[in-house]
């Protein structure tokens, strides 16, 4: 077998599992009740603001279906014993990683992009403009948004050994880098900010504290997003700051969303490597 053969062979097992189409299903729901309503609204039904909501919303919602579907794809199979089966066969442990992180993520890009495409025949039926650049923009980097929360489950269930740690993990991670990070003034990035600063007093700069809450995959996205959405447009809810440093750029929060495509599968594998299954 091979990356690609693992790869196929997980993609057939994936689409057995009940939580996947659950997670992928309500999503999809998501999308078609915001687009629905929105056109409902205001008088003149705006698309760019049901992507703003939807932006919002997915930020909850899409590490979620990624998460689900992806944090026991190597842990289960260790804890089950079934992992062994693969690695008798002529696959190496970089095959199963890699493998099962392309059968995930073509599974989480399937399920954004189908969402979309609902989202995209209901914006032609009932709103007076497509805005495709904005559309298309804003799909992308939510496709790049559920590839790197696969990437950190991946990660995760390969650098664990059972079910329970692969949950807590994934449940963890979620936590701090989302629940944890979305609002700047309850984030734990503000509660370190009021220890060195308000209580030590060391008077570090406001904007290298956002720098290290763009760390998160799910800030670095949101973002991001001036990169794809016009400037006059102020309904998204993180807008390009010119007087910002040059390390808060979107460009910046960009490739640090692009990283998190690569870090956490480069220590899942690491981890395995050194793992003795017997």
């Amino acid at each position: 077998m091979s990356v690609l053969a693992v790869a196929k062979k997980d993609f057939l097992d994936v689409r057995r599992a009940k939580s996947v189409w659950v997670v992928s299903g309500l999503y999809m729901l998501l999308v078609a009740f915001l687009f629905y309503f929105g056109q409902n609204g205001p008088t003149d039904p705006n698309v760019i603001y049901q992507l703003s909501t939807l932006t919002t919303v997915g930020t909850l919602f899409v590490p979620i279906v990624a998460l689900m579907m992806v944090y026991l794809t190597i842990a289960g199979e260790r804890e089950s014993g079934s992992i062994r089966y693969l690695l008798s066969l002529p696959n190496t442990r970089r095959d199963i990683v890699i493998g099962k992180y392309l059968s995930r993520g073509a599974v989480g890009t399937g399920v954004i992009l189908v969402a979309f495409g609902v989202g995209a025949v209901m914006t032609v039926l009932w709103y007076p403009s497509f805005e495709a650049t904005v559309f298309g923009g804003i799909a992308g980097l939510t496709v790049l948004l559920t590839l790197a929360y696969v990437s950190v489950a991946i990660g995760i269930s390969a650098a664990t050994g059972a079910r329970s740690q692969a949950m807590t993990g994934a449940i963890g991670f979620y936590f701090v880098s989302n629940l944890l990070m979305i609002s700047p003034n309850l984030s734990i990035v503000a509660a370190l900010e009021y220890v060195l600063n308000g209580r030590l007093g060391m008077g570090i700069s406001d904007h290298l504290f956002e720098f290290i809450r763009m760390l998160s995959p799910t800030i670095a996205f949101r973002k991001s997003l001036p990169l794809v959405v016009p400037n006059d447009v102020t309904v998204f809810p993180a807008n390009a700051d010119p007087s910002a440093p040059s390390y808060l750029t979107p460009e910046v929060a960009f490739t640090i969303l692009v990283a998190w495509l690569v870090v956490p599968i480069a220590f899942g594998l690491w981890r395995f490597n050194r793992t003795d299954l017997d």
